[in-house]
């Protein structure tokens, strides 16, 4: 199946994307959902060392992942390959790639050799801990970016020990925000003709996403602990049981909390001196919840929900993931969206959660088979049937 735009907005662009596992392939879909024209370029199968980290090629999270993509097999270990796709670099306006530093030196499609084919292109790296540096060389993945990155640490009920997030928080993040710098550099080009090198990781990004957590040990001097379903800072937000299942409440605040209280009635609590101010609840947090907990779970999850939804109090249900998708609001929103795969039928994935009124996000095509597009790309930059074949015949592609 021919490129087909899953969005105006990025029609024209044209971007190569050179990573595996979950970072690189995040940012690239990203560009790929808003129209990009994405080039996924990969190992021929001979060459390839197995399956994607976690998953197979034909199962859901692959296939979440890369569609929108069109799939180009290359053996960049081959002069050939290199000169293919340099030939490749020398028209797009991207490349993403998320090799060890040392790798694509030795591979020779670094920034500066690319940037001598083509001096407009934006090349975006992710690393485990960045470019240069006593950690350059080391391999990294989530899990270790969120224990080094001090996310662990503050996960989990206190006292649990460390405990990590349940999705891959730093590859993700890693991923949306290349694809933002992207933006921003392609913004800039406008303005210069020059394209430039783009850089993160996997430690930064961690680090970046802790935010206020950060902010109390840069600013405040204090070490941020475990706080398990209470808000580290503000006081009540946490998680009840109810008389048939949990709830989740954001009340903190003065305001939010005189509404919580007289919406359960338990006016008695406002005047309550312990309780009077944020700073007196937060330090008497464990007395204070147990007592909202007391009330809390003489109601039905429905009911109390109901009632604090009314009395304009955050509050919601905690989902499984099944009935996330379940959940009325959810439907409406259309989150999940269809695509066709030749291999595997109708599936869904998930679709941008931002809605663009003239430019919408389209899930227009499923992820690729390995080389699925090679002649099709191949001709696209001008190579013929013969070289095609011949690229096949040895090894190249």
């Amino acid at each position: 199946m021919s490129y087909v735009a899953a969005s105006e907005a990025l029609k024209d662009l044209t971007v190569l994307d050179l990573t595996r596992a979950r970072a690189g392939p995040t940012a690239a879909r990203q560009l790929a959902d808003w129209g990009a024209n994405v080039i996924k370029i990969e190992a021929p199968e001979a060459l390839d060392a197995g399956d994607p980290v976690g998953d197979t090629r034909h199962g859901p999270d692959f296939q979440n992942l890369h569609r929108n993509k069109r799939s180009l097999t290359i053996n960049l270990k081959s002069p050939s390959g290199v000169d293919m796709l340099k030939r490749l670099a020398a028209k797009a306006d991207v490349l993403i790639e998320n090799y060890r530093p040392r790798v694509k030196d030795r591979l020779g499609i670094d920034y500066d050799t690319l940037r001598a084919v083509n001096p407009a292109l934006i090349y975006a790296s992710i690393s485990g801990f960045g470019q240069d540096g006593p950690y350059r060389d080391r391999p990294g993945v989530d899990q270790i970016a969120q224990g080094m990155g001090g996310l662990m640490s503050i996960t989990g009920l206190p006292g649990q020990g460390p405990v990590r997030v349940g999705i891959p928080i730093s590859d993700l993040c890693a991923g949306i925000l290349l694809s933002q710098a992207i933006m921003v550099a392609l913004f800039e080009r406008q303005k210069s003709g020059q394209g430039q090198w783009l850089h993160t990781s996997l430690l930064e990004t961690q680090i970046f996403m802790l935010d206020f957590q950060a902010a109390r040990w840069l600013i405040g001097h204090e070490v941020p602990q475990q706080a398990g379903n209470d808000h580290p800072t503000g006081t009540p937000t946490s998680v009840y049981k109810t008389r048939d299942g949990q709830i989740t409440i954001g009340a903190a605040g003065q305001n939010l909390w005189e509404r919580l209280c007289r919406a359960i009635g338990a006016d008695a609590l406002i005047g309550e001196p312990g309780y009077a101010t944020g700073a007196d609840r937060f330090r008497n947090r464990p007395e204070l919840n147990q007592k909202l907990g007391t009330i809390i779970e003489t109601f039905d999850t429905k009911d109390i929900i109901d009632l604090l939804n009314e009395a304009g109090v955050p509050c919601g249900p905690i989902y499984t993931i099944d009935e996330v998708f379940a959940d009325p609001q959810v439907q409406h929103l259309a989150i999940p969206q269809p695509v066709t795969s030749p291999k595997l039928g109708r599936l869904e994935v998930v679709r941008q959660p931002v809605t663009a009124s003239r430019t919408p996000s389209r899930i227009e095509l499923p992820s690729p088979e390995r080389g699925e597009h090679n002649a099709e790309i191949l001709q696209e930059l001008g190579y013929d049937a013969e070289q095609i074949e011949a690229f096949r015949t040895e090894g190249v592609i």
